[in-house]
């Protein structure tokens, strides 16, 4: 037999082997590694950045976070910077965040502490919260993280400033788990990262379309020039991804990449409560104005079937003993796979998370098969899960 002579279907599949292989190339280069590439540049002196820092409000709103409150929040207060004060909601606890944060403001001169009132209905409670948090701001530069997140430096407010040109109006910043060790945490790891490098990818080629509201910044007046959470206040969610895709602009928005800018946050110690988180934004991406959900999504795809392709050529080589097929498979695999490995890991480095190797293959399997798990669970448990009453 002729190696170099196949057959139609064997043509079918090397073709469709090649396309999906060149896809997700284009996607990886030019999206997944616009975070390392603009780390790179950074690093080399030549991003221009903002030497004077404005006075900032950092916005926290907090329910039954006593625990959180008492271990994090003393990194946000103590941060290196000039002036900036730090606005806690207290969202209608029940356990001892009150007395955690009077007793906060005894020691602490730039922090304030406030509630949201009882019986807001047909509002997002946190939504309420962080309007209030923000109308009794005093600076126009906004700072936005969570009860259990602490910054990984005491540079991370300068780090974001730098940022505030006259033209920005948003800073994303990158916010990842704090590390641990065994296999559920590395699987939610990877997916935090990887999400990082899908929506700050997009952010950083002039095409935002969503923030996580634990490291993220924006103008005040952004905020009520767009009235705010006007046009969501009946989902539950929303307050960061659905707000930034409203008002970010293709001009308006820059990421902040450096290790000192990260927001570490507690892991989730269970799937049930991951599963919560991650079905929580699929309910409000479905609101998402802009292609670049179903760019991903298509990416997705394109990932799953050169896979399947993969598998299908490896097989079809093995039983028609036709080993020029069956090398051209596993050359395409293992290209693919150190592309992966390098810009995966690359950005990895860059956010001082740890790195993928064994584990790569299969995370990137279980990634979209999770995310589709997420989306019927979702769906079967209906919209309205998702709604304010």
């Amino acid at each position: 037999m002729n190696l170099f002579t196949f057959n139609i279907v064997e043509i079918i599949l090397l073709v469709s082997l090649g396309l999906f292989l060149i896809i997700q190339i284009i996607y990886y280069f030019s999206l997944y590694n616009q975070l390392h590439a603009h780390n790179k540049t950074a690093n080399n002196g030549d991003l221009i950045y903002e030497t004077e820092l404005p006075p900032i409000s950092v916005i926290i709103s907090a329910r039954n976070e006593s625990e959180n409150l008492q271990k994090y929040l003393p990194s946000v207060l103590e941060q290196d910077y000039p002036e900036f004060e730090v606005i806690v909601i207290n969202d209608g606890s029940t356990d001892e965040s009150e007395d955690v944060l009077s007793a906060f403001e005894e020691k602490y001169t730039n922090l304030y502490h406030t509630f949201t009132p009882d019986g807001a209905r047909y509002i997002s409670s946190k939504k309420l919260a962080l309007t209030l948090g923000i109308k009794a701001s005093k600076h126009n530069w906004l700072v936005f993280t969570e009860a259990d997140c602490r910054p990984a430096s005491k540079d991370w407010l300068k780090l974001m400033a730098r940022n505030f040109s006259p033209r920005t109006d948003i800073v994303l910043g990158y916010s990842g788990y704090e590390q641990e060790n065994g296999w559920f945490q590395r699987k939610v790891a990877f997916s935090n990262l990887f999400m990082s490098m899908r929506y700050l990818g997009f952010a950083l080629i002039n095409k935002t379309y969503m923030g996580i509201g634990r490291n993220m910044a924006y103008r005040k007046e952004l905020f009520f020039k767009n009235k705010g959470f006007s046009s969501h206040l009946n989902l539950q969610r929303g307050d960061d991804d659905l707000f930034i895709n409203q008002v970010a602009t293709p001009f308006n928005t820059r990421v902040e990449t450096s290790p000192g800018a990260v927001i570490r946050m507690e892991p989730p110690y269970g799937f049930k409560s991951w599963k919560e988180e991650k079905v929580s934004y699929l309910a409000t991406s479905h609101y998402y104005h802009g292609m670049q959900r179903y760019l991903l999504g298509f990416e997705t795809t394109s990932r799953l079937l050169f896979l399947a392709i993969t598998i299908a050529t490896i097989a079809f080589g093995i039983i028609d003993k036709q080993w020029v097929v069956l090398g051209i498979a596993i050359l395409a695999y293992i290209l693919r796979y150190i592309m992966q490995v390098i810009i995966v890991n690359q950005t990895a480095t860059d956010f001082e998370e740890k790195k993928y190797y064994f584990t790569l293959p299969i995370f990137d399997v279980t990634e979209p098969l999770d995310v589709l798990q997420f989306k019927l669970f979702r769906k079967i448990r209906g919209k309205a899960d998702y709604m304010k009453r």
